[in-house]
């Protein structure tokens, strides 16, 4: 097939095949540099077995009941959310093999990454049962619930804004566990989601590097690309039962809020690929990059602004225990 790409307005046009060929060789690179510096573990490793009891049911064993958790509140509602994601891998495996393929350096890592994340649900959900950190039946129903609905990505129209989310999903996923695991109150949880952080970084360093060899192949196409998924960018988990008030609960919990995206997310990987730097764009890569900008001193006023109304809700809460 031709590699080089057509030329609109003298601004050269990939395809997603053509930036697929052209991008094989960075991929079997990082893919290298990946298994190079993964390390293996074992999940069951990381859960306290022994802790763990019959439930209710055919087992005869004891029902749930929330003052068995060893968890915080905002913890439990944070696993929850956190395994739910996890636990759609099968449709994300579908979204990423149909667009990336399964064949060549491609394919490894598309079943490499895959098989990394089984890693994350079956430790998640062996923790959250052995410990009886959460409803082990509402648990399930959510699932059934959330994978019953199915997956399909804003971004599954083009490969270019794919790795573009990619990169910007994997850190927030990795701050979101992390997180979870500092407000959890319990350290064998901390200690698993720390370990499960570490392979959600080295995901993202991944995407991130694919992505930064974008911008040098097609900087227009892969500026607009992480305009539109910085814009529009939603958590994969944001179909689940009851999410938008998981998510504010969270938030205020101070796992994942607007001020930690802005922050902790967007502004790390921006940075690093300098993408408000770039030069030598055509027209729409700096309409792009402009838009860009904005929307992010946009966000982050309404992180400031974020801050304070939890900071307020937060001392109206403190003051609100004392007197009781």
């Amino acid at each position: 097939m031709t590699l080089a790409p057509s030329s609109r307005n003298g601004q050269a046009v990939w395809s997603d095949t053509q930036l697929l060929y052209a991008l094989e060789e960075v991929v079997e690179t990082e893919l290298n540099r990946h298994l190079g510096v993964a390390k293996e573990w074992m999940p069951h490793e990381y859960v306290p077995w022994s802790d763990g009891r019959n439930f209710d049911g055919v087992m005869g064993g004891e029902a749930w009941a929330p003052d068995q958790s060893k968890v915080s509140d905002v913890g439990r509602i944070a696993l929850v959310v956190n395994l739910l994601t996890e636990d759609n891998l099968p449709s994300y495996h579908h979204e990423i093999a149909t667009l990336f393929g399964r064949d060549g350096a491609w394919g490894t890592w598309v079943h490499r990454w895959t098989a990394e994340e089984g890693r994350h649900g079956i430790v998640m959900r062996d923790y959250l049962l052995t410990s009886r950190a959460v409803d082990p039946v509402q648990l399930e129903r959510f699932r059934m619930a959330h994978m019953g609905e199915g997956f399909e990505s804003d971004n599954n129209h083009s490969m270019l804004h794919t790795v573009a989310y990619v990169a910007f999903q994997e850190l927030a996923t990795r701050i979101s566990h992390r997180n979870t695991g500092h407000h959890s109150g319990d350290p064998v949880c901390d200690r698993m989601l720390a370990r499960i952080a570490t392979d959600e970084n080295l995901h993202m360093i991944f995407y991130r590097n694919l992505l930064s060899k974008a911008f040098e192949l097609a900087p227009d196409q892969t500026m607009c690309a992480v305009r539109d998924v910085v814009v529009g960018f939603r958590m994969p988990g944001h179909g689940m039962p009851g999410f938008e008030r998981a998510a504010a609960q969270i938030a205020i919990g101070g796992i994942y809020n607007l001020r930690i995206h802005h922050d902790d997310v967007l502004q790390p990987v921006l940075r690093f690929l300098k993408v408000l730097q770039i030069s030598g764009l055509g027209p729409d890569g700096l309409k792009a990059q402009e838009e860009l900008g904005l929307y992010m001193g946009g966000l982050d006023d309404q992180a400031t602004k974020f801050d304070e109304r939890r900071e307020a809700l937060l001392a109206r809460r403190r003051a609100r225990a004392e007197r009781d």
